[in-house]
């Protein structure tokens, strides 16, 4: 068997999160799991009733538990936990009321700010007001498009105290992409950032509100939020009441916050996933699903305690920022860290988490090749003595990203390489402290969550590369989509593949050790640097160039990550020019985002498609990168597929 990288001693082991709970289920429940994570993993799925009963026990929330701990179903969504516990997620984050630090914000020029524990209960009073003043009630909906900044933060509290339901989306989404999402969900409110800053550059988000205000007219108010550390934005051609968060925060409401309690099953948050056709699917997470899974992940998984240090590098437009929020839940400091992560120097993260002696340090494992390639050693110049945990997320990490961690940065330290999405807002597998860490290797299953490995016929196989599957229904499922009324959305997206069994739509491979090793997806999202993206909103800015006839985009597997490639076929008369691929990026870049901008441009002659005249875009995926393509006869142009091979261009 390979050896493995790194196991915890047994004194450390005895003062972890994960071993309180084991002695936890000893004495309470009878269960005698010998201190074995595949046991207690065992006994969780076994049942959830009492296990997800113990993690609300164990992890101490606060509300009126209930007695229906689960209603069953046949049909696996519909199985719903707790139906009749009362709850506010915004109680549980605020559990503290004092002068210490809550949130610690740093920006790339270096801008640093903390927020008490108390000024946050302060700030979240005077919002939450606020918004119940002016009209927003329970299961209304709050947007927000703003950067990752403490003020962020307090609007999603405030929101969740009185009720209402959070959406947001980061300033890098062009306007289209904003407009997209928040068009379907009706918001009342806007709060909107009047800038941000990314590699040195200032970028105005305010310009954009009026083609926001004009394209989503259920925003009838609008908070305005000066980036931290510098003087607010100016606000022309708004024809709308507009407020200033400053102003705000210093009204003279001197009450206790009023949490509004809710049913576990009520909405928290709207969260978003893209596919190939239409637009994004707006994606509902319940209250205490949220609540409970973030819990056990951060406490249990991850051994987060009271005053810890909680860091992730991400934005508000991903589900990584719900789960670093979900943090103060454990009574720990979250960190905050806006803008380019190498602006002016390549371990400015980790100069971040030196200074501020961060427990655990979250990040990518696109950002972790990046150092690697770039020789950058943070050990040598960093303090790292109160670092436990760095975890990894997103696409996989490498055997290599693996050694680079315990090589580079600390060799006695918890690498959790995680796995999940914004379908559950949270992780399927993750890291353990009853176990070894193996190279290349997320170490288990989530507690509580049934993951198996099924191949094309829906049977369990190990060793094997197959299809990531839950065979069991868990808290933190969707409550539903939004305008979905008969859940074919909802039914769509998880199970179509496998009868009543959730198909999230990853490749993935159990080990010999009982790890899981995930090679990226298996439907046609793609995963740059670990954000998953939807083609839909690729195509519906590249099919209104006349130069285009069609197009086909697909994520290639590059360098331990995904790059975004675009296949077009030109209309008549048309050459693909250096200007029109530049038109392209510029025009994704602003439309969508960033992100969503391809590596490559190239031309071709034909698309593949389905006799009903579909895309497939796995089938030129598999194409480009050499693998076998399966069920060529459901295709109407199979020798298409040809041309995708041994392009030159594709292995630069």
């Amino acid at each position: 068997m390979e050896t493995y990288l790194w196991k915890i001693n047994k004194e450390k082991l005895n003062k972890t999160n994960l071993a309180l709970y084991s002695d936890f289920i000893k004495k309470k429940y009878k269960i005698n799991s010998d201190d074995n994570f595949n046991k207690i993993w065992k006994w969780s799925v076994d049942n959830p009733k009492i296990f997800w009963k113990s993690i609300w026990e164990f992890t101490k929330v606060k509300g009126e538990l209930g007695n229906i701990l689960l209603q069953k179903s046949d049909v696996f969504f519909k199985n719903k936990f707790f139906t009749d516990t009362k709850l506010n997620y915004a109680e549980n984050l605020l559990k503290k009321n004092n002068v210490e630090p809550a949130i610690i914000f740093k920006s790339e020029n270096g801008y640093k700010t903390t927020l008490s524990w108390r000024d946050l209960n302060l700030n979240v009073l005077q919002i939450s007001s606020w918004l119940k003043s002016n009209g927003i009630q329970k299961g209304d909906r709050v947007a927000a498009y703003l950067p990752n900044i403490p003020e962020t933060v307090t609007a999603y509290i405030s929101t969740a105290a009185i009720g209402a339901i959070w959406s947001s989306c980061s300033p890098d989404f062009g306007t289209a992409g904003v407009i997209d999402r928040f068009s379907q969900i009706s918001p009342k409110i806007l709060f909107i950032g009047d800038k941000y800053f990314y590699n040195g550059k200032k970028i105005n988000i305010l310009e954009r509100l009026p083609e926001i205000l004009n394209k989503v007219s259920s925003i009838n108010k609008v908070i305005i939020v000066p980036y931290p550390g510098t003087a607010i934005g100016e606000n022309k051609n708004i024809k709308i009441d507009t407020y200033n968060w400053n102003e705000l925060i210093v009204l003279k409401n001197k009450n206790k916050i009023h949490y509004e309690m809710l049913n576990f099953n009520d909405p928290l948050a709207i969260l978003y996933s893209s596919g190939t056709t239409g637009k994004p699917k707006c994606i509902c997470h319940g209250t205490g699903g949220v609540l409970l899974q973030h819990n056990k992940e951060l406490q249990i998984h991850s051994d987060v305690k009271e005053n810890d240090r909680v860091f992730y590098f991400t934005t508000c437009g991903w589900m990584m920022w719900n789960w670093l929020v979900g943090a103060l839940s454990s009574k720990a400091t979250i960190l905050l860290f806006d803008g380019f992560p190498m602006y002016k120097k390549d371990d400015l993260l980790f100069e971040f988490a030196s200074e501020e002696q961060i427990t655990l340090f979250g990040i990518s494992a696109k950002y972790i090749d990046a150092l690697s390639n770039n020789g950058v050693v943070p050990k040598n110049n960093h303090d790292f003595s109160k670092l436990r945990t760095i975890c990894s997320t997103g696409s996989p990490l490498s055997k290599d990203g693996f050694r680079y961690v315990y090589n580079n940065i600390k060799k006695d330290v918890h690498l959790a390489s995680i796995s999940g999405g914004t379908d559950i807002v949270s992780c399927f597998v993750l890291g353990n402290l009853f176990q070894p860490v193996y190279s290349g290797e997320i170490q288990n299953r989530g507690l509580g969550m049934d993951v198996d490995i099924f191949n094309e016929k829906g049977l369990s196989i190990k060793n094997e590369k197959g299809e990531l599957v839950c065979k069991k229904p868990f808290p933190s499922m969707p409550v539903k989509f939004w305008n979905d009324d008969e859940d074919k959305k909802y039914k769509s997206a998880y199970f179509e593949k496998y009868t009543n069994v959730w198909h999230h739509g990853d490749f993935a491979k159990i080990t010999n050790n009982g790890g899981f090793v995930i090679f990226g997806r298996s439907d046609t999202t793609l995963n740059p640097g670990g954000v998953r993206l939807g083609t839909a909103e690729i195509y519906s800015v590249v099919e209104k160039f006349k130069e285009i006839q069609e197009s086909i985009v697909i994520g290639q597997s590059w360098n331990n990550d995904i790059r975004i490639i675009l296949f077009i076929v030109l209309n008549k008369g048309y050459n693909l020019t250096n200007e029109i691929k530049d038109k392209i990026k510029k025009e994704i870049k602003s439309k969508a985002s960033p992100r969503h901008v391809p590596s490559k441009i190239i031309p071709i002659l034909e698309i593949p498609k389905t006799k009903n005249g579909k895309l497939v875009e796995l089938a030129v995926k598999q194409s480009v990168e050499g693998e076998t393509i399966k069920n060529l006869e459901a295709l109407a142009n199979p020798d298409s597929l040809k041309q995708f091979k041994n392009i030159k261009e594709l292995n630069e």
